[in-house]
């Protein structure tokens, strides 16, 4: 076989491997996924303080869930943005649910929140029962804007497009009133 014929059998095979290798991934992380129009699932969090919140707590409000990491850069680098964001809408009736992951050291995750003061509920997902319930979230930050009916309006991965965000809260919150 001739080179070229090689290089082009290889090139016509490649896309099947990754196809292979993306199905195969998600296949092992049980991928299910949360869609816009997908209904928030039941899920309860354990806030610092040893509180417990559930979704079905926060019915009837516009919210944020926010799973991040201390060890994240990303979600280091966003958290300013959220507690501005929250700060924004707070008032209007907006409520926030910061989860850190469960491989995340529980001092290092009071440290972060104590230290930069944030303003919104901080929980602990320390069995992966509130991520694994939200489609088995692996990557972080991944935030979920949830309406006053318990319906998914958006999930980010990584960090949000802050405009369309705030467009976003300011529709569902002017809904909400």
């Amino acid at each position: 076989m001739s080179t070229s014929a090689s290089s082009a059998t290889s090139r016509k095979r490649w896309p099947i491997a990754a196809a292979v290798v993306v199905i195969a991934l998600l296949g092992f992380f049980g991928y299910r996924a949360l869609t816009p129009a997908s209904t928030v699932p039941a899920a309860t969090f354990t806030l610092l303080s040893g509180e417990k919140v559930s979704t079905a707590d926060l019915k009837g409000k516009v919210y944020l869930v926010n799973f991040w990491a201390t060890s994240c850069t990303t979600c280091v680098k966003e958290m300013p943005d959220m507690v501005r964001t929250y700060k924004q809408y707070k008032d209007k009736g907006l409520e926030f649910v910061a989860v850190a992951m469960n491989y995340d050291p529980p001092m290092y995750v009071m440290n972060y929140a104590k230290t930069r003061e944030l303003p919104f509920k901080v929980a602990m997902d320390s069995d992966g029962a509130a991520a694994k319930a939200f489609g088995n979230v692996q990557l972080t930050p991944t935030t979920f804007v949830v309406d006053k009916n318990g319906k998914i309006l958006k999930r980010y991965v990584g960090e949000p497009e802050w405009d369309a965000l705030h467009k976003l809260l300011d529709g569902a919150l002017a809904s909400a009133a």
